[in-house]
């Protein structure tokens, strides 16, 4: 989380979206209900480690890491929270004292915590017991998140089993202890709320996030026929598009795929950011993508939209708006539209903390296309505007280069990061058969199994092109890998070419 933003949070008053907890030696006991309030309600930040008065006492070090993976079980834990809402709490150092923050959504669905629920208003947590007046909160939230709606028709086998496979990849290259990947595919499901009960048969079933985040293409169109993402080239071709891409797929097939072919067509000038190289290109454009993807009101029979002109790409799609109007990061409130898939993409490193999205862009723009600023309308279609830089932008950043410097430099190039890194190659080759991670590791003479990881095998497991033998169980100790047919394609194509 951004600094400045913790230390103004720290400076307010405890209020309806504020909390501070102390907590020195312990989780607090009220934590759980707070968050459940949060969810129930308009979302919320805690602050475990702070008087209410908002003084910094701090964590005790030597049990701050035990109480984050406390947290982290208990909030996946059914009888505490139900259902499910898996936390992971950020550990922060100011003035020299540790204190953890928790940012919490509001849900799409109506939270217990130990089978109580728990609203939130300006004096606190509060129970909600009389039935009428759950039921005017269930309703609440049935009108404004399609998300949560539960198709009864729909089954295990309208979802697409491969892509279970490489989420679990994803999930388990960010955090190889992340509770869902011990669990079954419906049993990940469930915990991470794509499978619900509906709230007037009381049945559960999975949900239309569900369908959006794992069906099968023919799944979304039957439930959904006008969801679509339509992607247009109009670079030379104004009246009509050089290129297009029409995406019908699941969100999570879909993400990737929308993300190479704008690699395609948008340049990446060369950037450092404290001497490690960033992908300005990748910084900027994996935020928009996401935004349009997890802020979608995909009930609405407007498509989702990107035209990737000479000099901007243009967003646009269908929402629920809180706001009217152009959105200012210095006075914008996030709020979420679809809380369950948004948590997915949370879950996955394809967002980071709610809001980011926005602040991300207008941070790394300056860089980008210095002077330029971005876009960010949000009405009955959501419209966000980004600036790219036009040939003739680094033909004149070239030149200033060469004045500056004598020669040009690589600020200006604007190469496509190849497919398979340098590291990634060399575990490619040393694969030979199934081999563990200790095996691979040897082989490659590493000795720091977390650069190993981090470097050589999470990359080649999210790029797909090494498998696990035990998929479903990801941290086996039996778990070994293997190549799979697109790595065969790559490694056949190089000796090919050397």
């Amino acid at each position: 989380m951004r600094k400045e933003k913790i230390l103004a949070l720290l400076k307010q008053k405890e209020s309806g979206k504020l909390e501070f907890k102390e907590a020195k030696r312990e989780v607090p006991s009220s934590l759980y209900e707070t968050v459940c309030a949060f969810l129930n309600r308009d979302g919320g930040d805690i602050f475990l480690g702070v008087h209410d008065s908002g003084e910094i006492i701090g964590i005790d070090e030597s049990i701050i890491d035990k109480m984050m993976t406390d947290i982290i079980a208990k909030s996946n834990n059914p009888e505490v929270l139900d259902p499910p809402f898996i936390l992971f709490p950020e550990k922060i150092n100011l003035e020299g004292k540790w204190i953890l923050y928790i940012q919490v959504p509001e849900s799409s669905s109506v939270y217990r915590c130990k089978g109580v629920v728990y609203n939130r208003g300006a004096d606190g947590d509060f129970k909600l017991k009389e039935p009428e007046r759950i039921a005017v909160l269930t309703n609440k939230k049935k009108g404004y998140y399609s998300e949560a709606r539960v198709y009864h028709h729909l089954e295990m086998s309208d979802l697409d089993s491969t892509v279970f496979k490489k989420t679990r990849n994803r999930i388990y290259s960010k955090n190889p202890e992340h509770p869902w990947l011990t669990l079954s595919d419906e049993e990940m499901l469930t915990r991470a709320g794509l499978i619900k009960k509906d709230i007037e048969t009381h049945v559960k079933g999975l949900t239309l996030a569900a369908a959006l985040l794992f069906g099968k293409e023919e799944t979304i169109q039957g439930i959904i026929p006008q969801y679509k993402i339509d992607i247009l080239v109009k670079q030379r071709d104004l009246a009509r598009y050089d290129d297009r891409l029409d995406i019908r797929i699941n969100l999570l097939e879909a993400y990737p795929a929308i993300m190479s072919f704008l690699e395609r067509y948008l340049p990446d000038p060369f950037y450092m950011e404290r001497d490690v190289r960033l992908s300005l290109r990748e910084k900027i454009f994996r935020e928009a993508v996401a935004n349009l993807l997890v802020h979608r009101e995909y009930l609405h029979q407007f498509p989702a939209r990107i035209i990737i002109y000479r000099d901007q790409v243009e967003f646009t799609n269908p929402c629920n708006p809180v706001y009217k109007g152009n959105i200012d990061d210095d006075d914008f409130l996030p709020n979420q539209k679809n809380p369950i898939i948004s948590k997915f993409f949370l879950q996955l490193g394809w967002v980071e903390e709610i809001g980011s999205g926005i602040y991300n862009i207008k941070k790394y723009l300056p860089f980008y296309t210095p002077g330029r600023r971005a876009i960010f309308n949000e009405d009955i279609v959501f419209t966000t505007i980004i600036p790219i830089p036009t040939p003739d932008d680094l033909q004149k950043r070239n030149i200033k280069e060469m004045t500056l410097h004598g020669e040009a430099t690589p600020e200006v190039t604007t190469e496509v990061t190849p497919q398979v890194t340098p590291q990634v190659a060399k575990l490619l080759a040393a694969l030979k058969g199934p081999m563990s991670s200790s095996e691979l590791q040897a082989k490659l003479s590493l000795s720091d199994r977390k650069s190993f990881r981090e470097r050589y095998l999470n990359p080649a497991l999210v790029d797909a092109l090494v498998d696990m033998t035990i998929p479903d169980k990801p941290s086996s100790r039996l778990q070994k890998y293997v190549l799979t047919d697109k790595a065969r394609t790559w490694l056949a194509q190089l000796k090919s070419e050397g």
